[in-house]
């Protein structure tokens, strides 16, 4: 970008920090450091996960689209995320590792590649983040629990380093905790020997009867990070010790963010983070969008019913991020029938000559720099394709615009021409030589019977459309 100068844009951010909305400035101008909190690889991510990487893939788009250069981090936390907040119980990866029968390396491996296999479909382009491993920042972690020790902040017991929050008086703020409510164990299990009940994990020894996959030497023994820690070497790593923007679920704003924050300033005695941003969830009355019962939804469950990725990725833009979205098949398909429709919009009116319309631009950019809202931005999408004056070049060339958001991919929206059935084939003829002749009756006769077999025919300036079941068909 050197050389050229952009107008600053107002862009507004829900900050959970102070649960208010903020407009954002930048640590350094047009520049923006994002960490996202990425997958714990011990398993297929679930669609609920994949709501939070593609509220983050949309935050970046808007940074690119307002002329930041955007430096993104998403980790991949392949050691440490134990089954409990309480820093008890097997760490997931090991737990993967028996059920499968595999190392927790290979575990790992196979479930990193199936992440980005995920996430590629659904338009998230890896090139343009940073995936650190924490397996690969063993020695980051290790030095950042050492600071934290010279600085007073930590304890050691049977099983590990732990920090003390109650030296940190800040520690209930981020979440607005209740502190002497979680003294009865109410968020995590009671472990006798620490000193407070929020208190976490930093470093946990191995068991001394037996040995991980995946354990390191450190001051305090043979063991391994706590997931907590992980993130915040990370993010000092490549980032610095402050940056702009942190995002994740909302299910990470009591433990696992309140405690990033706590240990990052204390060690650093700078503000951690000036942005803190969530996704809410997304639901499923089935109980279907967690990986505890082994049964669970993901992209694939949706592949295997015929349903584009990208389609889920419209699903999850009709609702605001910090909303909750409840996820049903019966919405998803609905999304999926708007989103073919849009896609076979773009595919009869691609061209290279349209120029973007300044209104809807004006009206895209409004919604987008505030706080994200795509649910309006699609609305106004679909006002755009009922009611615009302009020319259906210039309707298209806006569309793409308002695209490089939405990740949709509509520039990639191709005519589907396919073989019809013999039967339908031969119908859809002889209705073509009775509009020739002008037999509207006839013509009307052959349009009902090929709706009994299930096809539907719409009369274009370009001569018969046939539908069935959402797949158009083009009469060459």
């Amino acid at each position: 970008m050197e050389g050229i100068a952009y107008m600053t844009k107002d862009i507004k951010l829900y900050n959970t920090k102070s649960r208010k909305i903020e407009t954002f400035v930048p640590i350094t101008p047009l520049h923006v450091g994002i960490y996202s909190c990425g997958p714990t690889v011990y398993h297929y991510v679930h669609l609920g996960n994949l709501r939070a990487f593609i509220f983050a893939d949309t935050l970046h788009r808007l940074f690119l689209y307002a002329h930041y250069e955007v430096k993104h981090v998403m980790n991949i936390t392949d050691v440490g995320h134990l089954v409990s907040d309480g820093d008890d119980g097997e760490d997931k990866l090991e737990k993967g590792a028996k059920r499968e029968g595999k190392t927790a390396w290979e575990v790992a491996a196979f479930y990193t590649e199936a992440f980005f296999n995920d996430i590629t479909a659904l338009g998230i382009h890896q090139a343009e983040y940073l995936y650190p491993r924490a397996t690969d920042t063993i020695q980051e972690q290790i030095d950042l629990i050492k600071l934290l020790e010279e600085k007073g902040y930590t304890y050691t017991i049977t099983d590990g380093v732990y920090f003390d929050t109650a030296k940190f008086r800040e520690y209930a703020d981020f979440a607005h905790l209740d502190i002497e409510g979680l003294k009865s164990g109410a968020r995590v299990e009671e472990n006798k020997e620490k000193k407070n009940a929020t208190d976490f994990a930093l470093w946990k020894c191995s068991p001394k009867d037996g040995k991980r996959d995946m354990e390191w030497q450190s001051p305090w023994g043979k063991g391994f990070p706590g997931w907590h820690i992980e993130c915040s070497a990370m993010s000092k790593k490549i980032l610095g010790s402050h940056f702009d923007i942190h995002t994740g679920g909302i299910d990470h704003i009591p433990v696992h963010h309140t405690n990033e924050i706590a240990q990052s300033e204390c060690a650093n005695g700078v503000t951690y983070v000036t942005y803190w941003m969530h996704n809410n969830f997304l639901n499923d009355k089935s109980g279907k969008m967690a990986k505890s019962s082994g049964d669970f939804l993901r992209l694939q469950s949706i592949i295997h019913k015929g349903i584009s990725p990208l389609a889920f990725r419209y699903y999850v833009l009709t609702a605001h991020y910090r909303k909750e979205l409840e996820f049903s098949f019966e919405a998803l398909e609905a999304a999926s029938v708007a989103y073919t429709k849009l896609r076979a919009w773009c595919a009869d009116h691609k061209t290279e000559t349209g120029t973007v319309i300044q209104s809807y631009q004006e009206a895209f950019e409004q919604a987008l720099y505030d706080d994200m809202n795509t649910p309006q931005i699609l609305a106004l999408i679909w006002s755009m394709l009922r009611e615009a004056r302009e020319s259906e070049a210039d309707i298209y060339t806006t569309l793409l615009e308002m695209d490089k958001v939405l990740g949709l991919n509509l520039a990639a929206s191709e005519k589907i021409i396919v073989q019809l059935p013999e039967a339908v084939h031969e119908l859809v003829t002889k209705r073509e030589q009775a509009r020739e002749v002008k037999d509207w009756s006839e013509a009307d006769r052959l349009r009902d019977e090929l709706a009994t077999l299930g096809f539907t025919v719409k009369d274009t300036n370009k001569g018969q459309e046939i539908q069935n079941n959402n797949q158009r068909y083009n009469i060459q």
